[in-house]
């Protein structure tokens, strides 16, 4: 029992090294969005969005759309998946005619990165309103 213990308590300390080791800084997902998005409470215009981790180990991302000059950084959890993505993908929360930044996705990989809930998503949320969930392929640069 006292072994069981201490390997669960390993295992759960080294999950957050597991999970960043994921997205690493030298890699940079690529995706046009064709739809203004919420992230982090900021209204974001479509077009041709990367997404990097802002450093190696860190839980922060950053979010770049060179056309619309913005840049934009957001914490990002890792969560354990049952099956591996089979692409890089962005995934979107639509609620109506907004969409809401919710996870990224990474090829071959079990974990999917939650991105915080957004006040109006959280306001959507409470007036019980379902999303539905859009998946906008991304390729890694």
């Amino acid at each position: 029992m006292k072994n069981a213990k201490r390997a669960l308590a390993l295992v759960l300390t080294m999950l957050p090294l597991l999970a960043a080791a994921q997205l690493k800084q030298d890699d940079k997902l690529v995706t046009k969005v064709p739809f203004h998005f919420i992230i982090a409470n900021k209204t974001v215009p479509a077009g041709e969005w990367t997404l990097r981790a802002a450093s190696d180990g860190a839980r922060t991302v950053v979010l770049r759309n060179v056309d619309a000059n913005m840049a934009l950084f957001s914490t990002a959890a890792p969560e354990i998946t049952r099956k591996p993505a089979a692409s890089c993908a962005l995934v979107f929360n639509k609620y109506g005619e907004q969409y809401f930044l919710a996870a990224v996705k990474i090829a071959g990989s079990n974990m999917i990165y939650r991105v915080p809930e957004s006040k109006a998503e959280a306001e959507m949320r409470a007036q019980n309103v379902i999303p539905a969930e859009t998946i906008l392929l991304a390729s890694v640069k």
